[in-house]
């Protein structure tokens, strides 16, 4: 199958860079394999939420007219939590605010049929997040994220 062609983005026309942005919170008690597969899960959740047209995907040609396509315009901000309730805070006030984002729970490893079982038979009080996805304006999850350390 071959690649689309994407038009070069018009710099001009792009919103600042520092607008919005993904933010993500993971929970440093799960093993690093785990939270790279629940990122994963949670950002394309979460920009299916949003829409490529306000993600401002953007297209990276080389010199050879090459396309490297798809990063975001966006910041990608991957921040720890010290605990699964940290996590279900931040859930709960981005609901509140209507903030887009996507969770990931211990109950979504055992795969799609397991999971759905998993979850119907939880209490959302019960649920281990593993983390959470975010987009938005800058300073509105600042406001409820800035107290989180960068992810090291």
């Amino acid at each position: 199958m071959a690649r689309m062609k994407h038009p070069a983005p018009d710099i001009a026309a792009l919103p600042a860079e520092d607008s919005k942005r993904f933010v993500a919170v993971l929970n440093k008690k799960v093993e690093i394999p785990q939270l790279m597969n629940a990122l994963g899960h949670m950002a394309a959740g979460t920009a299916s939420l949003v829409g490529a047209e306000d993600l401002c995907f953007l297209n990276y040609p080389d010199k050879e007219a090459g396309e490297h396509f798809g990063a975001s315009h966006f910041p990608f901000i991957v921040l720890k939590a010290e605990n699964s309730n940290q996590i279900r805070t931040v859930r709960a006030e981005a609901m509140r605010r209507g903030i887009p984002f996507n969770e990931f729970t211990r109950g979504m490893v055992l795969g799609t049929e397991g999971a759905l079982d998993a979850m119907r038979e939880s209490s959302e009080a019960d649920l281990d997040y593993f983390g959470i996805c975010l987009f938005g304006g800058t300073e509105e999850l600042r406001e409820f994220t800035g107290k989180f350390s960068l992810f090291r």
